[in-house]
């Protein structure tokens, strides 16, 4: 049931981004296109954000059963809109429903589960991330190809009516009614600008315009951080982001792992059939090799028996990361294939190895009245680092010259650029986990 919901959040994301520039050639409104994943994941960060909250006032089964069916009318209306402007509204009541269910179905795994099992449950959820980044295009374009793209939207009706069905049997409905929770409005609402303003800095007319967007999101997201420390009720847990604490530092390795690695999932494919001259369905394949070796490695790494070795894991996810970008820059600047495919292993087991002993880790290091506002943390964590990740690449891309690029020569030298700018993240991801591991000892 768990792994369904972030399954539901996971391949929809894909899912989507897949089928909609065959819609727009329906319905028109080419140009709100990158609109739809923008306002989508606003909607689901800021929503995973309240999650915790909703969770203590209403319960889990409550707050879920709501989740799906805001979830389940933004599919609806996506899928039988006949302008783009409807399927906003759809895409913003997904990022809704499906930030919630994701958020509650992370903080269920400590309730749900004895200690021993969650870093197997959190590999399990790993993997579904992992599976959804290969089978999400692939689905979706299937079922567009074979019937319409109105079909890819609604196969996740039968799949959000199961969800429910199991959510209403297995998920427990205590909540803590008692307590008069006041709902976090204006730190949303400056999350919620400043995530926007980060997604479309790219849009700026000049380097001066974007750097000043930027710094401006920055500025908010950290109003709503400095707002939320002090608020009785708070989204966060206390001392996120703390670079003194093994939660905190846990909780920059979560949110900058995947923005390092949002370089690839924008840029990859793109380097295989403009570099390496490959086709679609290839580099789409070799694209996928991230995500194989990092279900393959969580499984392999599902069974460490001493806590020593599953504090390397922590610290060692992060350094092959480094490295795997790394290698990942020197095969673009050398367009050596070989270097390719050892740097997408090596990315892919750097998630796998570290991301469900992370998990647990920040789960053990949470006071128990607070678990709920870490786990609920994760998932929303991860979907902003992607989605500023691929921002910051967007920008590092465009910042370098990739539009205006004519020749091999220069698309080669852009791109080796922007991969090698990764490493800017994914370098104190490597230096917050060690940190964060010495901590615990």
């Amino acid at each position: 049931m768990l792994c369904m919901g972030v399954a539901l959040y996971a391949f929809n994301g894909f899912l989507v981004s897949t089928v909609l520039p065959t819609a727009v050639g329906e319905i028109g409104g080419a140009e709100l296109l990158s609109w739809s994943m923008t306002l989508y994941l606003v909607a689901s960060i800021v929503a995973g954000a309240s999650a915790a909250l909703l969770k203590q006032r209403y319960g889990a089964r409550t707050v879920l059963f709501a989740a799906a069916l805001i979830f389940l009318a933004g599919t609806l209306a996506a899928a039988l809109a006949s302008d783009m402007n409807t399927v906003l509204f759809g895409r913003i009541c997904q990022g809704i429903g499906e930030g919630i269910i994701a958020a509650i179905c992370y903080a269920l795994i400590p309730e749900m589960f004895p200690p021993a099992l969650v870093p197997k449950v959190f590999g399990a959820e790993a993997s579904v991330w992992a599976i959804a980044a290969f089978g999400g295009p692939v689905l979706a374009g299937s079922l567009t190809e074979a019937f319409s793209w109105r079909v890819a939207f609604l196969v996740n009706a039968p799949l959000i009516a199961l969800f429910l069905l199991l959510a209403l049997i297995l998920v427990p409905s205590g909540s803590e009614a008692g307590r008069r929770l006041q709902f976090p409005t204006l730190r949303l609402s400056l999350l919620s600008a400043g995530l926007i303003a980060m997604l479309v800095a790219g849009l700026a007319g000049s380097a001066l315009a974007t750097a000043t967007v930027i710094a401006g999101s920055m500025l908010l997201v950290l109003g709503a951080v400095r707002l939320d420390g002090r608020a009785e009720d708070s989204i966060l847990p206390d001392g996120a982001f703390s670079t003194r604490s093994p939660l905190g530092l846990g909780l920059w390795v979560i949110l900058l792992m995947p923005l390092s690695q949002a370089t690839s999932s924008v840029y990859l494919v793109y380097s295989l059939q403009y570099l390496f001259g490959y086709r679609p369905t290839l580099a789409g394949a070799l694209g996928a090799l991230m995500a194989i070796s990092w279900s393959l490695t969580a499984i392999g790494v599902a069974n460490l028996r001493t806590e020593r070795s599953r504090q390397t894991a922590i610290w060692l996810g992060p350094l092959l990361l480094v490295l795997g970008f790394a290698t990942l820059a020197g095969a673009i600047g050398t367009v050596n294939i070989a270097m390719l495919a050892v740097a997408q292993v090596a990315i892919g087991a750097a998630f796998g190895s570290s991301w469900g002993y992370l998990s647990q880790m920040l789960m053990e290091a949470t006071p128990s009245h607070e678990r709920d506002k870490t786990s609920a943390l994760l998932p929303t964590l991860q979907s902003a680092g992607f989605a500023l990740g691929a921002a910051l690449a967007g920008i590092s891309a465009n910042g370098a010259g990739l539009a205006t690029a004519q020749s091999a020569d220069a698309i080669r030298g852009v791109l080796t650029l922007t991969f090698a700018v990764a490493l800017v993240w994914a370098i104190p991801a490597s230096l917050a986990a060690r940190r964060a591991v010495m901590l615990m000892r």
